[in-house]
C-alpha cells in the first residue's frame, strides 16, 4: 500500500489532530518526543517518511527509475527543512514545480521524457538554463544562482497576480503565518473553516465561512487574511471586535489590542 508524501510545508499547515491522524494513516513507527508539541508530530511523520524512501531506493532494477523519482520527488519536497532559502515552491504535478520569490515567479523545473539521462530542467522565461539527472541538483543550480545573482531574470507579466498559482502562493505565504490550512473548499483553523480569500479581476476578497455569499475587499492576500484571522477569533460566539468594542473601554484596551481594533475598524469602513 502506497501513502501520500508530505512536504514540511505541507505539515506546518496542519492542526495537531490532522497531523494525528496523518501519523495513522501512514502507519507511521517514529517516536513522538512530546505529543503535546506540534513540531513533535511533524518532526517524527517526516522522519519516518524519509527513511521509508530512503528503504526503496536500493530496489531490484525493473523498480530502479521508479525508486529514484520518488527519491527525488521526496527530495525536492523537502529541501526547504534541510536549507532553508526564501523560496516557494508551488507543486503544479510530480514532475513540475513553480519557484517564486517575494510573490514573483524566479523559474521552474520540470521533466523531459525524451531525454536518456538529463530529464531534469530548469526553466526561465520559456528557455532551458540548465539541465542534469537529478531535480535536487535543479533546485540548489537555481538557489546558488539566484543568491550570487547570476540567475537569468524572469519576465514578470505587467499586471501582478495573473495566474492562480501567483495567487495561491500569495494566499499560501499569509496562511502560513498564522498556521492556517488551506483546503479545497476554504482556510480552515483548528479544523475549524474561517472562510476563504481569493481575487478577481485584480481585486482581493475574502468571506467569512457564517456568510460565503458576501464578499468584502481587501487591498491584498496580507489584509485579507488577516481579517480572518481577526473574525475567525472568538470568545463565547462574540468576535475579537464586539468583545473588545462592548465589553471594555476604549481606555482600558492594552496597546496591542487596541491596534488591531483599529486595524479591524478600518477594514469595515474601507
Amino acid at each position: 500500500m502506497t501513502y501520500q508524501i508530505y512536504s514540511h510545508q505541507q505539515l506546518q499547515l496542519k492542526s495537531i489532530a490532522r497531523l494525528k491522524q496523518i501519523y495513522s494513516e501512514i502507519a507511521c513507527t517514529a517516536e513522538v518526543s512530546d505529543k503535546r508539541c506540534k513540531d513533535a508530530w511533524i518532526f517524527a511523520i517526516v522522519n519516518y517518511q524519509a527513511s521509508k524512501i530512503q528503504k526503496i531506493a536500493p530496489a531490484a532494477p525493473d523498480n530502479q527509475a521508479l525508486a529514484q523519482a520518488e527519491l527525488d520527488h521526496f527530495i525536492a519536497d523537502q529541501a526547504q527543512v534541510v536549507a532553508p532559502q526564501p523560496f516557494t515552491i508551488i507543486e503544479i504535478s510530480f514532475d513540475h514545480y513553480e519557484y517564486y520569490a517575494d510573490d514573483k515567479l524566479v523559474a521552474n523545473i520540470s521533466h523531459d521524457d525524451n531525454h536518456l539521462t538529463q530529464r531534469w530542467v530548469v526553466m526561465i522565461n520559456g528557455k532551458e538554463v540548465f539541465r542534469t539527472n537529478t531535480v535536487m541538483r535543479c533546485h540548489r543550480f537555481i538557489c546558488t544562482h539566484y543568491k550570487d545573482g547570476s540567475l537569468p531574470v524572469q519576465e514578470q507579466l505587467a499586471t501582478p497576480c495573473t495566474t492562480g498559482n501567483e495567487i495561491m502562493a500569495q494566499i499560501f505565504n499569509e496562511c502560513e503565518k498564522y498556521g492556517f490550512e488551506i483546503l479545497d473548499d476554504g482556510i480552515y483553523q483548528n479544523d475549524e473553516k474561517l472562510g476563504e480569500v481569493g481575487q478577481t479581476d485584480g481585486d482581493w476578497w475574502f468571506t467569512r465561512a457564517a456568510d460565503e455569499t458576501q464578499r468584502v475587499r481587501c487591498d491584498s492576500a496580507m489584509s485579507a487574511v488577516q481579517s480572518l484571522s481577526m473574525l475567525g477569533v472568538s470568545n463565547d460566539g462574540k468576535s475579537i471586535f464586539d468583545e473588545y468594542f462592548l465589553e471594555q473601554p476604549l481606555e482600558q484596551l492594552t496597546g496591542d489590542k487596541l491596534q488591531r481594533l483599529l486595524e479591524r475598524t478600518e477594514l469595515v469602513t474601507a
